[in-house]
């Protein structure tokens, strides 16, 4: 990379995290809803049930927005995931990030 794509790279990704990535609409209060169908392996309070499955309480918002459509477009795979979110909406999706990114974050 050319030392002036790494300047504009960095002030890109500069750009995204002091801004907090793109504005998200997702309703925690529907998102808790909607979490039942996770807390088997994540846990209702985002506190990971399972040892394969991540912690995602008090996650980045955008982040599980990210991630959450990269298993629906089976960009990211996992047999489990990819099933449960391929009949996920936009919406759900942002109702779910929003959730767990209000939660408190738990370290177990």
């Amino acid at each position: 990379m050319k030392g002036t794509d790494l300047i504009c790279a960095a002030a890109f990704l500069a750009a995204v995290f002091l801004s907090g990535g793109p504005a998200v609409a997702g309703d925690p209060e529907a998102g808790r809803q909607k979490a039942l169908k996770c807390q088997t392996c994540h846990g209702l309070d985002g506190v990971s049930k399972i040892p394969d499955a991540p912690h995602i309480g008090g996650q980045n918002e955008y982040y599980l927005i990210k991630s959450l459509k990269a298993y629906k477009t089976g960009q990211r795979k996992d047999e489990m995931m990819n099933f449960i979110v391929s009949e996920l909406s936009d919406e759900d999706i942002a109702d779910l990030a929003a959730y767990f990114a209000s939660l408190e974050p738990k370290n177990q």
